[in-house]
């Protein structure tokens, strides 16, 4: 299983890989980056911490890109849609993508403490395996576990 999020990293060469990963998927696949969704993709991509869709709208109106809130959800919908973000369901946000328009499954490892976000690769073949086991065909798994991340390991919890 590999995990993205919680490991130090270059982060500004993760940005610009992830948005260049973007760009060639969307050019390959005949879909249109717009201004617009490649800023929200670059806010997600800022940290690697989930982003709900008000902070977002703030930051694109602080950009000049829109102050409606179906500005940042059409934006987040095309992301989310094809393979470039992921919607965090326990906190309601969003997430950039560590793996960009592949097709894979992933589990998401949430801070409880600081709501940064890894994403684990290859963490659902268990429910794969159970499923198959009994004869049950998977349409859609949601993974998402909670617990403290290596920085707020160190910190002392409330």
């Amino acid at each position: 299983m590999t995990t993205i999020g919680f490991a130090k990293h270059d982060h500004a060469a993760c940005i610009t890989d992830s948005v260049a990963a973007v760009d060639a998927r969307c050019e390959a696949a005949g879909l249109n980056l717009t201004p617009t969704r490649r800023r929200v993709l670059e806010i997600l991509l800022q940290e690697h911490r989930a982003i709900g869709a008000y902070d977002i709208l703030d930051r694109l109106r602080a950009d000049g890109l829109g102050s409606q809130p179906t500005v940042a959800y059409r934006a987040l919908d095309f992301l989310v849609t094809n393979g470039f973000a992921h919607k965090i369901e326990h906190l309601n946000a969003f997430i950039a993508c560590a793996h960009p328009g592949q097709n894979h499954a992933p589990a998401f490892l949430i801070c409880r403490a600081c709501d940064a976000v890894a994403e684990a690769v290859g963490a659902r073949s268990a429910v794969r395996v159970a499923a198959e086991n009994v004869g049950f065909t998977v349409e859609r798994t949601m993974v998402e576990a909670l617990g403290l991340c290596p920085n707020c390991q160190d910190t002392p919890q409330p």
